[in-house]
């Protein structure tokens, strides 16, 4: 007998595995659900609704369409984990499983493990949840050779033909429109109104589900606002396309007190569930090509086919070396003040509340904000992992690894960056309405004595040395009462 194998992240349409008369097993993964035995982790108790709620979804989906649903919730016993469950759940006399790529190594790992044990054929099929096929991916990310995000998505728009002209030359004259998509909001400026989907009776079962099971995890779910049916994710997307694609790229760094989405798309919760389809995405943006502004649909553009595929990449053929670095060898731990947003730094603390309260906030304010302060507090970079995975509503083992140890800590020590990802206070004010204050002191203080601290790292680099050398011009003065900033702020966190 055959089955095909469904976790939370895998909610395809249509899914390789599946095809009539082929059972289906939908699992609540304890990896995935925070509850494994070796990998344990507090998640957002909207991340673990939006995963029960979806996957529900998809079950009364599935059987509408006459399939068998064998359902899976993640198991109460705490020593149980993905083998283990299998082992405890699946019918014996399954001989063959499929399987769409989980695109997460341990899972992936375990799931082979309980087949070998078992004698079971596995058949592993692509993801739909990505666009480049293998060997476009091995060849930008996968050899010796130094990769590069900029190359990646340049040979990734050739491929595919998405913004050249016939000769194969980038629309605009340029591959990318970056340096255009760095304004600040204006003042009294108001986007469009934050999306929310409405609730349904799988959000309602969830919720109760969630309250039950898991009632100690980190957030609220009384602000969930995610879809959890493709019908519902559908609508998102058409209102993100009609309501805020044309001034995207405008504000894309743009960090506001007063608004959360500003004209993100914020799909990737459900981009990351399989409830929406990448080459959809990409088809139902480019219908709209001709009412939008270049700058606007390049830049979406470049974060669906460039930095999503290239994380993926990145994760898949260099992230077991990446997860084991520490290239700045710190080891303080996470503090607790950064779990309910009391640091005492108003920007870190209004976005960690915003993640409490949403499990979300966009690319700027998780690197320039999020990141680039815990690395000036120079966290251990297997706790600003772990912080992200929990409580982060999108976070999945290929997203965080290169995001979190490759681009926001730089713990990789460049595999496939240039520099870290740091600046003092100035950056914050300057793409924000965050009024100056006392933290921008504190702020400043880590960030000059992280660089003295690493002289010889920041001469050696051409694009960071003049930051080196501004330390070196600075008056003692100065530099003692930036280094007492930051050792006042530090001991006490």
């Amino acid at each position: 007998m055959e089955a095909a194998l469904v976790y939370p992240q895998q909610l395809f349409h249509p899914h390789p595995a599946i095809t009539p008369g082929r059972g289906v097993c939908l699992i609540e993964d304890p990896l995935i659900f925070g509850n494994d035995p070796r990998w344990p982790l507090k998640v957002h108790v909207q991340k673990l609704l939006l995963h029960r709620a979806s996957m529900k979804a998809f079950e009364a989906e599935l059987r509408a369409q006459g399939h068998e649903v064998h359902y899976i919730e993640t198991p109460e016993d705490p020593s149980c984990d993905s083998a283990a469950l299998l082992a405890a759940t699946l019918p014996a006399h399954i001989r063959t499983l499929h399987l769409a790529d989980p695109v997460d190594d341990l899972l992936l790992k375990r799931i082979r493990r309980f087949a070998t044990s078992r004698g079971i054929e596995l058949t592993i099929h692509e993801s739909p949840a990505f666009l480049t096929p293998p060997d476009f991916l091995h060849h930008h990310t996968g050899r010796p050779k130094k990769p590069f995000m900029a190359r990646f998505y340049e040979a990734q728009r050739k491929r595919m033909g998405i913004l050249t002209d016939p000769d194969g030359a980038p629309e605009g004259g340029r591959w990318s429109f970056d340096t255009e998509n760095r304004a600040k909001l204006p003042k009294r400026h108001l986007p469009p109104r934050e999306p929310a989907a409405p609730a349904n009776r799988f959000t309602r079962e969830a919720a109760d589900y969630v309250r039950r099971r898991f009632p100690k995890n980190p957030g609220t779910l009384s602000s969930f606002r995610w879809p959890v049916t493709r019908a519902d994710t559908s609508a998102w997307l058409d209102r993100f396309i009609d309501e805020r694609l044309e001034h995207f790229g405008t504000y894309e760094d743009a960090i506001s007190t007063e608004h959360a989405t500003i004209y993100h798309s914020a799909i990737s919760p459900m981009l990351n569930l399989g409830l929406l389809d990448p080459a959809e995405v990409l088809r139902r943006v480019l219908v709209r090509r001709e009412h939008v502004p270049l700058n606007s649909l390049e830049g979406f553009i470049r974060q669906l086919i460039g930095w999503r595929e290239f994380m993926r990449g990145i994760y898949q053929h260099r992230g077991g070396t990446i997860r084991t670095r520490n290239f700045w060898n710190f080891e303080r731990p996470m503090p607790a003040s950064f779990y309910d947003g009391t640091t005492g730094i108003p920007p870190v603390d209004r976005v960690i509340r915003q993640v409490l309260a949403d499990g979300w906030c966009h690319h700027i304010e998780r690197l320039m904000v999020l990141g680039n302060f815990m690395l000036l507090c120079r966290i251990r970079p297997d706790d600003v992992y772990r912080w992200f995975m929990e409580l982060f509503v999108d976070a999945y083992d290929w997203v965080m690894v290169p995001n979190v140890h490759g681009m926001s800590q730089f713990a990789d020590g460049g595999t496939f960056t240039t520099k870290p990802y740091l600046s003092g206070s100035n950056y914050v004010l300057k793409m924000s309405d965050e009024p100056r204050g006392p933290w921008c002191g504190i702020w400043d203080g880590l960030f000059w004595s992280f660089i003295a601290d690493h002289m010889e790292f920041f001469l050696s680099n051409p694009r960071l040395s003049m930051m080196a050398r501004s330390w070196e011009k600075m008056s003692p003065q100065k530099q003692s009462a930036h280094r007492d900033a930051a050792e006042s702020f530090l001991a006490d966190l």
